[in-house]
């Protein structure tokens, strides 16, 4: 578990919203190298790792794409109007810092306000709604005009991240942004270093596959595997209607896009009780999958998904150590018997 909360403190701290991930990927990719393991980038820019064992394979699929967002004009007093990466809510990004990358790869610091942004001023403060339309970031420089910006190398199509804002607490709570889904990536760096360390061969060839456009809806679109399975591990869902918490890691059943394999499903729920494990199976109501994209492209195989329970999803979010464990363990014991 230190392996794993250390391993994602390193990677959110990594900016990488989709279309913006190389880097994240490439340091993903030489952890598990360093690991002894074979991996490569497929041309899309997904992270492909060999954890051994041989037949019956099955994919291990976590997205290390983000929520962002990108310049979409330079404004006349030299703001910046932004247009969302993924699923990224304004009113979630109200006063948070940020940072502006340019194509010649230099960095300003911004952040995000609602336009007019001063209570001493603006008597519709509370009563204006926040949309990408009246937000804009403030950089931290000395500029007035659309001309002052474009003096410093900014311009329409430059990525915009956001602080991740990470706290691990004494309690074992640990909130950030973008535990979707870096915590899952740091999950199979912890699974792949359990197999490892312990000189495992896993009974059946298992790949794991991080993907890089999940949060557009195309991030296991392409499948270069003779596999038979994918199990994905993404964030599992908290809220109104549902039975996860933090503490539990989450089967889901169904999402928006449809039902997870049956058989694959039942599997995963008979393991987690036969060890005793925190579980929960749920129904999310507005959500997708790189299972989900993968189907869609026409991949013929069975699919599932589990993750660590995660309040506040895409928003500041929410999880517990106790909830990874869980996650760490169904993993284990489903793929390690």
């Amino acid at each position: 578990m230190q392996y794993i909360t250390q391993q994602f403190e390193k990677l959110v701290n990594i900016d990488s919203p989709s279309g913006f991930t190389d880097n994240v990927a490439r340091y993903t990719m030489q952890q598990f190298i360093d690991m002894g393991y074979k991996s490569s980038l497929t041309t899309k820019g997904c992270v492909v790792v060999d954890l051994g064992g041989e037949g019956n394979p099955i994919v291990l699929s976590a997205h290390i794409d983000t929520l962002g967002a990108m310049v979409a004009e330079i404004k006349g007093n030299g703001g910046l109007r932004l247009t969302r990466i993924g699923g990224l809510q304004p009113q979630n990004i109200e006063a948070e810092n940020c940072t502006v990358y340019t194509r010649e790869g230099n960095c300003y610091t911004g952040c995000m306000q609602l336009c007019n942004a001063s209570t001493h001023v603006n008597a519709d403060y509370a009563k204006s709604s926040r949309e990408f339309t009246n937000m804009e970031v403030l950089l931290d420089e000395v500029v007035s005009s659309r001309l002052d910006v474009e003096k410093l190398g900014i311009a329409v199509g430059d990525y915009v991240c956001f602080c991740p804002r990470t706290v691990i607490t004494p309690s074992g709570y640990i909130k950030s942004r973008f535990i979707d889904d870096k915590m899952s990536v740091a999950i199979l760096l912890g699974f792949a270093k359990y197999i490892a360390d312990n000189n495992i061969v896993p009974s059946r060839r298992i790949y794991a596959y991080i993907t890089v456009y999940e949060e557009v809806g195309h991030g296991c679109a392409s499948f270069p595997f003779d596999a038979r399975e994918i199990l994905c591990v993404d964030m599992g869902c908290v809220g109104d209607g549902l039975t996860c918490d933090e503490r539990k890691v989450s089967i889901c059943a169904k999402d928006s896009t449809g039902p997870y394999n049956y058989e694959m499903t039942t599997r995963l729920i008979n393991c987690a009780k036969q060890h005793n494990l925190a579980y929960a199976v749920d129904v999310y109501p507005y959500y997708g999958s790189d299972a989900s994209a993968a189907l869609s492209a026409g991949a013929d195989i069975k699919s599932a998904l589990i993750g660590t329970g995660v309040y506040a999803s895409h928003g500041y979010e929410r999880t517990h150590i106790q909830g990874i464990t869980n996650t760490f363990e169904l993993l284990k014991h489903f793929l390690l018997p």
